[in-house]
């Protein structure tokens, strides 16, 4: 069953939500310490004053509602999913997939820059992640990527869509991976900004001097970076009572990994606005999603995507490589579990590609995809 649906927070989940950010309790911090101890205080007080006085979450609301969002149930599931058409004829199906701490608001600026060409444009599926955002919330085990990646392609199959395209970063590059090898025959291709750290490709070859520097760098930045994933991965609800209790923690939380990991040159306002950072914070407080989020990297880590047998990916693959992504998997390497036909080094951006470069990222799917379409 599939039905339309708007976005409209009660109004004293805000008040509530406005009288915590008043009453925060605040922490010490080392003296010209910066960001090295984690999310700088300076910058969490000038941002939750801001969240306070000047940010609006009804005016994110008329931006989501803007678009036709709806509800589809899937397997008990209820999925929400925005499904914006394309100008074109013959609009090629794309479904594309948000990774954490991100959600379907990072996507909104691929909208217009992937509908509005009348020679090619695409019908757009752009779906929460359950457990994300609007999307319920699975409370059984075992909801990781490859389960979600059922969910979509059932999803896709309601829509009237047998032949698709998927993209994704982050955990969305994970469900569409798996998206494409459980179901190769649907996906027209498959178009990824990042690969998972996990990721080891079936019988793969001698390390090569470049695969052992990228293992070594990604050892390197878990040991700097990654102790978000350990707790995620093993306790996340002993996390989840502060950050469901507290908006200023879970906005310590989410904004300290959006500025580790997007490429903003030394101040992540260079990149990303306060508007777009608290739209999405905002999105986790009023949905009570902190902890339904964080707990498919519980489950993730249970199937990690280290290729068996049967699992290269053989419909086609394009992958954007940005220069301050996390996780940046030689090319050599990650064709020996993906059947690569397209491969851009993009001048500048981070892991939240959507958000920091849209016009990049969608120049790039669009070169893609064009290709199926002569």
């Amino acid at each position: 069953m599939i039905e339309p649906y708007k976005i409209n927070i009660r109004q004293e989940v805000l008040d509530d939500l406005n009288l915590r950010i008043k009453n925060s309790r605040w922490p010490d911090e080392i003296n010209n310490s910066g960001w090295e101890y984690g999310t700088n205080l300076s910058y969490m007080k000038e941002l939750s004053n801001y969240w306070l006085h000047d940010f609006s979450w009804r005016k994110i609301e008329d931006e989501i509602n803007a678009h036709p969002n709806f509800v589809a149930n899937i397997d008990g599931h209820q999925i929400h999913y925005l499904h914006i058409k394309g100008r074109s004829k013959n609009s090629t199906p794309l479904i594309i997939t948000h990774g954490w701490p991100g959600s379907f608001l990072e996507i909104l600026k691929l909208i217009p820059l992937l509908t509005n060409d009348e020679a090619f444009s695409f019908d757009l599926v752009i779906p929460s992640v359950i457990g994300f955002g609007f999307s319920s919330k699975c409370v059984e085990r075992g909801c990781d990527n490859a389960y979600i990646a059922e969910l979509w392609h059932k999803l896709m199959l309601k829509l009237g869509y047998t032949k698709y395209g998927a993209q994704g970063g982050d955990i969305g590059s994970g469900i569409s991976t798996r998206l494409a090898q459980k179901y190769p025959d649907h996906i027209l291709g498959l178009h990824l900004n990042y690969v998972s750290d996990s990721f080891q490709p079936y019988n793969q070859e001698e390390l090569t001097p470049e695969v052992i520097k990228y293992n070594q760098g990604l050892e390197e930045w878990a040991a700097r970076e990654a102790g978000y994933a350990y707790i995620q991965s093993t306790k996340p609800i002993t996390l989840a009572y502060g950050l469901n209790d507290s908006p200023i923690g879970l906005c310590a939380w989410i904004v300290e990994k959006m500025n580790s990991w997007s490429d903003h040159e030394g101040h992540l306002e260079n990149i990303l606005t306060k508007d777009e950072i608290l739209a999405n914070v905002t999105l986790y407080w009023v949905t009570q999603s902190i902890h339904s989020s964080v707990r498919i990297y519980n489950e993730n880590s249970k199937n990690p995507m280290k290729f068996g047998a049967n699992d290269f990916v053989k419909p086609p693959v394009a992958y954007a490589n940005f220069p301050k992504e996390i996780s940046r998997p030689p090319k050599a390497y990650m064709s020996q579990g993906y059947h690569l036909t397209q491969w851009t080094d993009m001048p500048k951006g981070g892991h939240f590609a959507a958000l920091e470069q849209p016009e990049l990222l969608a120049q790039d799917i669009m070169e893609f995809y064009r290709k199926f379409n002569d």
